[in-house]
């Protein structure tokens, strides 16, 4: 893991602990809305690389909103 997925990460697991705050039916979907809007393609590309190898360190709403992120096309 290099320093570049770790400060992905910390990123990812910030927003679901701001989400956590929501409404429970908002916090997936406001998340992955976050990250739709905000992040370019390579930051989607390198959070779904670390979902696919097992997602270590991801807060389980990163998880929980990953099926609703845009997987950019490679």
């Amino acid at each position: 893991m290099t320093a570049q997925d770790d400060k992905l990460i910390r990123m990812a697991n910030q927003i679901a602990a701001f989400m956590a705050s929501k409404p429970e039916a908002e916090q997936a979907p406001g998340l992955a809305a976050h990250i739709n809007d905000f992040w370019e393609p390579r930051m989607r590309r390198q959070l779904f690389a670390r979902i696919d190898s097992g997602a270590v360190g991801l807060a389980p709403l990163v998880m929980r909103a990953a099926p609703l992120i845009r997987r950019p096309a490679d």
